[in-house]
């Protein structure tokens, strides 16, 4: 009798999460800002799986801060932090930053290019 047919369990059929896509890797990937906001809602959707024995809200969280760890790694912590500022001063002020282009403006370009 081979190991595998002694202990089925050896490989697990479920693969490995890639290295970048782990709880811990997204969290270190995060801004301190972000971190803490990850951690919080990792730990209620872990604390919600357990209770109902679903890792969808859980699978979310990752696959969502996932993409803001990554968007973070690409653009740099200090860029990533700008635009969350840029953010949460159109939030409180409803002014675009001083550099936005308009609607209207981004229209005109496309329409040129096209030829229109």
């Amino acid at each position: 009798m081979s190991a595998a047919a002694a202990n089925p369990f050896d490989e697990s059929p479920v693969p490995a999460l890639p290295p970048d896509t782990t709880p811990a890797a997204i969290r270190d990937a995060l801004i301190d800002e972000e971190r803490a906001e990850f951690e919080h809602a990792y730990q209620a959707a872990m604390a919600e799986a357990a209770g109902t024995m679903d890792l969808t809200n859980v699978l979310d969280v990752l696959r969502n801060y996932h993409r803001i760890a990554w968007l973070t790694q690409r653009q740099g912590r200090e860029a990533h932090r700008r635009m969350l500022d840029q953010v949460q001063h159109t939030l409180a002020t409803g002014e675009p930053p001083a550099d936005a282009v308009s609607g209207e403006e981004i229209k005109a370009l496309i329409a040129e290019r096209l030829g229109r």
